[in-house]
């Protein structure tokens, strides 16, 4: 039978009711994931449509996955967090939602302080385990949507919740019920989708979801998460792994519009963001993300870089604030406490930072040499250069003129009197030992100190 496909609009075979396999023994996908290997990574070579929605936005977990990683935020610091993502975002709201615990007072009092701000984006969402009780406590706090912790492998329904597919598959529907009888909107986080069987267990709980959510007008959400960060992006890779291949089973086998599919990524293996594009290029529409990829074990996808990545697809921040980040920061360096590495993309200390000579030479000739973008301006981050052995004179001038913000007309080059004095005592800091950075404070002693044309009184100090 030939019907006009809703995802794909052109006619397609009836496709295939895919019924849920209730096996006796979990699959566990020993050959993909033998434990006392490194996974492996296997190739079907069957390749799905690229298929970016229309609409994408990113979501996100700070207060929820992010939280469970660090010490417990305050709630004025979550309030505060919270204000900096609205301003992130912008008023298209590109963050569109944040999720929040609900278990103890102090969650409640951080939702109810973010709750009253009144804020369009992000809305404030809950996340909950698959538990009556657990409803209860979200049935009357004044939220729209939860999330719903709906485990989809063998290695959980098995082997910590110990119940068969059938089991899992009655209880979790059970309370997604409830959830709609309550006309609260469900978010289903299916767990450790990476090592889940995708046509014996997902395609039909997914399916009875969307029968559930058709019968009761009421949008379900399915998230799609990779716990382990098993996902890979890669063309022709096969299930359970494969990620365009798990957001196109979603649409194609389970009719799941792309506005209720959001996927959920940790960086185990170093691929958290680039299965985040990915998910978005083959029809999710939304990413969920942590601020500074603060998560479980190596973390979330970071929501600094997913910002990024929606510039680059899309040619334009789309009214969000990048700014934002570096105030994000800076927040949490100076307010929070918490170590940012230097070295982290858009937001550690010397994201970008040259320490090398030649690299420094090139930043004194034209910044875009070796600076990503204008970083001053994008993320009111100048480029900076780390002062060593090895920075050289250009190094040198190009720190003086920028510590010293010097006008264009009165900037030294690496030939300059001033940087030759400089210089010299920097080397020989070094041919005596050090082996540490100079900092701004040391060089701008140096520098005032042997500034005997009045060079810097043209410039004004940081």
């Amino acid at each position: 039978m030939l019907e006009l496909s809703k995802v794909s609009n052109v006619l397609e075979q009836d496709p295939y009711n895919y019924t849920l396999q209730d096996v006796d023994e979990p699959e566990l996908f020993r050959e993909i994931y033998p434990y006392e290997e490194i996974p492996k990574v296997p190739f079907n070579f069957r390749r799905v449509p690229m298929d970016m929605p229309r609409e994408i936005w990113i979501t996100d977990t700070t207060f929820r996955d992010g939280q469970q990683s660090l010490k417990p935020y305050t709630p004025d610091q979550i309030l505060h967090l919270f204000d900096l993502l609205h301003t992130l975002g912008g008023e298209k709201g590109v963050i569109r939602q944040s999720e929040f615990f609900v278990y103890s007072e102090k969650d409640r009092a951080a939702l109810d302080k973010c709750l009253s701000r009144g804020y369009r984006f992000p809305e404030v969402t809950a996340w909950i385990r698959a538990r009556k009780e657990d409803f209860e406590l979200v049935r009357n706090i004044g939220i729209e949507e939860t999330g719903i912790l709906v485990s989809c492998s063998d290695y959980h329904i098995f082997k910590k919740l110990h119940m068969t597919r059938r089991q899992a598959m009655n209880h979790y529907l059970a309370v997604v019920r409830d959830a709609l009888d309550a006309g609260l909107k469900p978010r289903c986080h299916f767990e450790d989708i990476t090592r889940a069987d995708f046509y014996g267990f997902v395609v039909p709980f997914t399916n009875a979801l969307m029968e559930m959510s058709r019968e009761a007008h009421i949008p379900i959400k399915i998230r799609a998460c990779d716990t382990m960060g098993y996902g890979i992006p890669y063309t022709g890779a096969a299930l359970p792994r494969s990620v365009p291949g798990i957001i196109y089973g979603l649409r194609h086998h389970s009719d799941v519009p792309s506005a209720l599919i959001e996927w959920h990524g940790h960086n185990d293996f170093y691929k958290g963001v680039t299965n985040a594009a990915t998910a978005w290029l083959f029809g999710a529409s939304a990413v969920n993300c942590s601020l500074l990829g603060i998560g479980e074990r190596t973390g979330n996808v970071p929501l600094e870089a997913m910002v990024m990545e929606y510039c680059s697809l899309r040619g334009t921040t789309d009214g969000m604030n990048l700014e934002t980040i570096t105030e994000i920061a800076r927040y949490f360096t100076d307010e929070i406490g918490y170590r940012i590495p230097e070295m982290t993309p858009f937001v550690g200390e010397h994201f970008n930072m040259t320490r090398a000579g030649i690299h420094a030479d090139g930043l004194l000739k034209n910044e875009e040499i070796y600076n990503i973008f204008d970083t001053d301006k994008i993320l009111n981050r100048p480029a900076t250069v780390g002062i060593t052995n090895t920075s050289g004179a250009a190094g040198i001038a190009y720190w003086i003129n920028r510590y010293f913000a010097l006008p264009e007309n009165r900037r030294v080059d690496k030939k300059s009197a001033l940087v030759t004095r400089v210089k010299k005592q920097v080397d020989a800091l070094y041919a005596a030992g050090r082996v540490t950075v100079m900092t701004d404070e040391e060089l701008c002693e140096i520098a005032v100190a042997a500034d005997v044309m009045g060079v810097l009184k043209h410039g004004r100090s940081r």
